[in-house]
């Protein structure tokens, strides 16, 4: 890949239009991924959320906390998560989601798809330099005060 500017002009570049830029296109590329499987972006992450549950699954407030703790989701998860039991993927029991035999195969069919899609958005990029531009991003984020999960 050859890049769009020389280092000395890259320097000067706005890291802003870059996270920006680069944010759109990763989460472009992920939910058009999902949508493969009928899926949306937060239903993926619910999903995930109650099968990490375990048999026990997880209950909204706590799907909600553990999402709302690095994704700014609100409310908005109610829909997708009343979505995922109208399409009988999830199932509710005493208050606690559960996968149901359907939504448990579909989560692995695309938590499959999603190791394919991130060697493609990992494709080119040494796990050092990777992980050197999430502490960069890390620190700007301190640098600004602003707030992520990983404080």
């Amino acid at each position: 890949m050859e890049y769009s500017h020389s280092d000395d002009e890259l320097i000067r570049q706005p890291i802003g239009y870059w996270s920006w830029a680069a944010f759109k296109a990763v989460v472009t590329y992920i939910r058009e991924g999902l949508s493969e499987f009928g899926l949306s972006q937060p239903q993926w992450w619910v999903l995930n959320q109650v099968h990490d549950g375990g048999e026990d699954g997880r209950t909204r407030a706590e799907v909600r906390a553990v999402l709302q703790g690095y994704l700014d989701v609100g409310t908005a998860l109610e829909p997708e998560i009343d979505a995922l039991l109208e399409r009988g993927l999830l199932t509710t029991t005493a208050e606690r989601l559960r996968l149901t035999p359907e939504g448990r195969a579909l989560q692995a069919r695309a938590a499959d798809h999603q190791v394919t899609m991130r060697g493609r958005i990992h494709d080119g990029i040494p796990d050092e330099d990777y992980v050197a531009t999430l502490k960069v991003l890390q620190r700007m984020i301190h640098n600004t005060n602003g707030h992520a999960w990983h404080h």
